[in-house]
């Protein structure tokens, strides 16, 4: 049996590797996807009454499902947009200097802690909803560890009104650095 925060640091380093062989603006664009999956998230708990009254309350499995298959379908889409040859042509996705390395391996480590702690978070607000993947056992020193990470997450740290905030500057920044 392996612990989650174990399997969490092994994907911040290989989405970290990742990121080194992308380059920083392939993997910007990807932890934008990310703040606007967590912001689409945000609005829909907030103000939409099936989700907000019924699925979060009744059916926490189902509500972990939307939150993955979102949070999943943005990232995807993150990954493959240098792909559309407008933007792949462009010449702003070009990676030739070492710090341009340097700083994919930062923002890939960043989209690491991102995705998959978003995806913990999910997991632990529903209660381990699988029965291949148990509840760490609070009374254990794994369990603390485990417990104070998981107060570190992106949903958690970006939840309202931050996220609106980051939101906007990923916006501002994609307007003056990729357009």
């Amino acid at each position: 049996m392996i612990s989650l925060d174990v399997i969490f640091w092994m994907y911040v380093c290989l989405f970290a590797l990742i990121g080194a062989m992308r380059g920083w603006a392939r993997e910007l664009l990807v932890s934008f996807s990310v703040i606007l999956a967590l912001f689409v998230l945000s609005v829909l708990e907030r103000f939409v009454p099936f989700i907000r009254d019924t699925l979060m309350v009744n059916s926490p499995e189902s509500f972990f499902w939307l939150r993955a298959i979102l949070l999943g379908s943005l990232v995807f889409f993150g990954y493959q947009t240098p792909k559309f040859p407008k933007i792949a042509n462009s010449g702003r996705f070009v990676r030739d200097h070492f710090q341009d390395i340097l700083l994919g391996l930062f923002l890939g480590a960043v989209n690491g802690y991102l995705i998959f702690g978003s995806l913990w978070f999910f997991l632990d607000d529903a209660s381990y909803p699988f029965s291949f993947i148990i509840s760490p056992d609070l009374n254990s020193e794994i369990g603390i560890v485990t417990q104070e990470l998981l107060a570190f997450m992106p949903p958690e740290l970006l939840g309202a009104p931050t996220i609106y905030f980051a939101v906007a500057i990923a916006f501002v920044f994609v307007l003056v650095v990729f357009l």
